[in-house]
């Protein structure tokens, strides 16, 4: 069945209550949420950015935006984006993103924790950690949700997991999320699980790594299948060798709490170097068939929220450098990063790296309209 066309993502922001008072609206809102959101797709840092980024961009704007007062001031989008409710922006977000999404036969999401090290607020001594839903697959964020610490992820992976149409999907969480009661929450779902398995469950992660303690991969025992592969990348080499067991029976009897658990398995990385070789050991739990090449399949898509989404907002976005530190601010910026990186990934025609098609946003207005926008900004307020 062809898939309807996805609107113009501006006319997502249409319905956004505007939190200013009536004497401080000489800017509408969609101009204000427009203009920051091309102006983060072009690197901007600070409210004094997006106020040059529309200076700059005026007469291009103005094909688009009435902008009958002008361009806004930097302190109009510090006034707005402080107080506006940060699930206002990720609520439109979210119902793109929804748009965007193709189906896909048991779509691996990644739930992992970023702190946006530069939001240190030294009165509350705290960072603002989002933690975020990334589909391998698809390479988009399907949500995100905010927690002031860390630690906090417990309570906050559960509400993420209610806002994602989980149903058919496998769930990848590091340790920090490995709790029974969110593998209770995601087989509800009528989804499945695959959590990393440390200290924080530490007499499941002991019985699991006594299980494998003698493991040899190459001549494994009956009831454990095994999967290997090799990467080769600037004159290092990395071979990671996958174990996988359904020999579950007497480990759920061992944890009750853990009916749920159909297979547990082992990683083993193995990197050489010129200088040295490093060995690293990781295990997990899964409600998947103990399939020796979907739990390797499903281990390395759950790298990918880091390498693809992590660090791209690092490096292309800086996110880390980030000083924004009042109010809303900084949790709106997050979201803006995230829906900049989300429209780079929505071009799979290009064959650029997503760097590539980062910079081709910030300085094409051509491509920036094609990929974003397609029909201009459709039925935004035509100008005069």
């Amino acid at each position: 069945m062809k898939k309807t066309p996805v609107p113009p993502l501006m006319e997502y922001f249409r319905g956004i209550e505007d939190p200013r008072i009536d004497r401080n609206k000489d800017y509408p809102l969609i101009e204000v949420i427009v203009i920051t959101v091309l102006a983060v797709m072009a690197f901007a840092e600070g409210w004094e950015d997006i106020e040059a980024y529309g200076l700059a961009k005026q007469l291009w704007l103005r094909q688009f935006l009435p902008l009958r007062n002008g361009i806004p001031k930097h302190d109009v989008y510090r006034r707005v984006f402080i107080r506006l409710r940060p699930d206002a922006i990720e609520y439109c977000f979210m119902a793109w993103v929804r748009d965007l999404r193709q189906q896909v036969d048991q779509e691996i999401i990644a739930i992992d924790g970023k702190t946006v090290k530069g939001s240190f607020n030294s009165r509350t001594e705290t960072s603002l950690h989002m933690v975020s839903a990334w589909a391998a697959e698809n390479r988009l964020v399907l949500a995100q949700v905010k927690t002031q610490e860390k630690s906090n992820e417990i309570t906050a992976i559960p509400c993420l997991l209610e806002l994602i149409a989980l149903k058919g999907s496998i769930v990848t969480i590091d340790a920090m999320g490995c709790q029974y009661k969110i593998a209770n929450q995601i087989i509800a779902a009528q989804a499945d699980y695959l959590f990393a398995l440390k200290e924080n469950q530490p007499t499941l992660c002991q019985d699991v790594t006594e299980y494998f303690q003698d493991l040899d991969f190459a001549r494994p025992e009956p009831d454990i299948r095994t999967e290997s592969t090799f990467d080769v990348d600037h004159g290092r080499l990395e071979r990671r060798s996958y174990a996988v067991s359904g020999n579950v029976a007497w480990l759920t009897k061992r944890h009750p709490d853990w009916n749920t658990i159909q297979s547990f398995g082992v990683v083993e990385s193995i990197r050489e170097t010129p200088k040295k070789t490093s060995i690293e050991q990781r295990y997990f739990i899964s409600s998947l068939p103990p399939d020796p090449k979907l739990f390797a399949g499903a281990v390395r898509a759950h790298w990918g929220i880091e390498n693809s989404l992590h660090y791209v907002l690092d490096v292309a976005f800086r996110e880390d450098a980030s000083r924004i530190k009042t109010g809303c601010g900084p949790e709106n910026w997050a979201c803006f990063r995230k829906i900049a990186h989300t429209v780079a990934r929505s071009d799979t025609q290009s064959k650029k790296s997503i760097k590539s098609r980062i910079k081709q946003m910030a300085w094409s207005d051509d491509y920036l309209e094609r990929l974003l926008f397609r029909s201009a900004f459709a039925s935004l307020p035509a100008p005069d």
